[in-house]
């Protein structure tokens, strides 16, 4: 019997690849281009997702029968044509929730002791030059942070925030139900005016898209920091870009971009204390292992007619049951 083939948009870590090295072919696309993926679609009998599939991709003649996400976000995989054909989604809740909630942490880190510039000073003037930028440090301790989204990694940052460095937490989250005691739930606008950081964990959604907008960065504090590891297209960056330029916050930390790779001449570059980074809060070690051996786990799942354990379309896995079975009766 001809092994399926599964083509993954980037590589997963060894570990992933070791369960599924057994029973199937794993094929990695030479590049992310949207156009590479159109070509190779047709030959792969599974799709294993890092990157953004075209949204256009099912609509050419394709044999698939699963698309796993090698994480959470379900905004690379046009989920709707998906279902509309009976192939089923999965990916991999919570895998990397972890490390993108110690990043945000560390990044409100870098910001309160702006370690940044003191090591760039002492590595390029003198000691006492850089020491003097001290004064300009503060701690967290009975400040406020917003978190929009409270979730899997909202509740981490909550957490760690709270009790490990003395803050208030407010949350929003629509229809917001059981939050931890500690976390207080309140309106976008209330904790946009009210917090001292804020940081982004919500879906990508068109109730989400450009949801930080100017006049909303205009009701947070002038001292005020933004994070956003969720998705680049949650907030309008050039607005934010002009905010950060005219001083209306005092800085962000920005992991994630509308369009990735992030362009040469992208505004965040030269923003006044915009901290990027290149779409990496979720990637640790840690994660990475977690991610692919999960997802791989449910491509085994899917190739030996198995219900997956994070089926995000449920309402196609009656039918792919029934085609997995008639292929095995078959040969």
């Amino acid at each position: 019997m001809t092994r399926p083939v599964v083509l993954c948009t980037l590589p997963m870590h060894p570990s992933g690849d070791a369960l599924l090295a057994g029973i199937a072919d794993i094929v990695v696309a030479p590049d992310t281009q949207a156009d590479t993926f159109r070509r190779m679609v047709g030959d792969a009998d599974y799709l294993l997702v890092r990157n953004h599939l075209p949204a256009d991709l099912l609509d050419r003649p394709h044999r698939l029968k699963g698309i796993v996400r090698n994480g959470t976000g379900l905004d690379m995989i046009p989920v709707a044509a998906a279902t509309a054909q009976g192939v089923p989604v999965a990916n991999v809740p919570g895998a990397n929730a972890q490390a993108v909630a110690e990043y945000v942490v560390g990044s409100l880190l870098h910001a309160a002791r702006q370690f940044g510039a003191i090591d760039r000073s002492l590595h390029d003037t003198d000691w006492g030059t850089a020491r003097a930028l001290s004064g300009a440090t503060f701690e967290w301790s009975g400040k406020t942070i917003g978190i929009v989204g409270v979730g899997d990694i909202g509740r981490r940052v909550a957490r760690i925030c709270h009790d490990g460095l003395g803050m208030n937490v407010l949350g929003y989250q629509p229809n917001a139900t059981d939050l931890p005691d500690y976390v207080e739930a309140v309106s976008l606008e209330d904790l946009l005016a009210r917090s001292d950081a804020v940081t982004l964990h919500c879906p990508l959604t068109d109730q989400t898209r450009h949801m930080i907008t100017l006049d909303r960065l205009k009701t947070m504090k002038p001292s005020a920091w933004l994070v956003n590891a969720a998705r680049g297209e949650v907030v309008d960056e050039l607005a934010l870009a002009e905010a950060l330029n005219a001083g209306v916050i005092a800085g962000a930390a920005i992991d994630v971009y509308a369009n990735q790779p992030l362009r040469r001449d992208h505004p965040l570059l030269t923003a006044h204390n915009a901290v990027l980074t290149p779409h990496v809060a979720a990637l640790t070690e840690e994660s990475s292992v977690k991610m692919s051996e999960g997802a791989a786990r449910q491509l085994v799942q899917l190739i030996r007619g198995e219900r997956p354990t994070f089926l995000v379309n449920p309402e196609t896995w009656e039918g792919a049951a029934a085609r997995q079975h008639a292929r095995e009766a078959a040969a």
